[in-house]
């Protein structure tokens, strides 16, 4: 048996996500940011006429791949608390004096 079992069960209620829940969160913000990238470079070759924007465009689709590695990459924050125990309710019928 494991020695660190506690008598009282933890409550899982407000427990982190799991691995394949924040995984599949993440794979699913980088293919949103990497496909915002085709879109700004589309868009850049329609304004062409209008350098200036263009360029913004252009400029705003260079760190996109970066920031989106950084963001698939970050996993949140671990907790450091004491888990939550689940107390028994100690239900019961008020002593009384008993002459033995």
């Amino acid at each position: 048996m494991n020695s660190q079992r506690r008598e009282h069960p933890v409550l899982i209620t407000s427990a982190a996500p799991s691995y394949e829940e924040q995984l599949t969160a993440r794979r699913r913000r980088y293919a949103l940011m990497m496909s915002l990238r085709i879109p700004c470079v589309v868009l850049a070759v329609l304004f062409a006429h209008i350098w200036w924007l263009a360029l913004g465009l252009i400029l705003l689709s260079v760190p996109l791949p970066w920031m989106a590695v950084l963001i698939a990459n970050d996993r949140p924050p671990r907790k450091a608390e004491t888990p939550q125990r689940l107390r028994p309710s100690r239900r019961s019928l008020p002593a009384r004096d008993r002459d033995a």
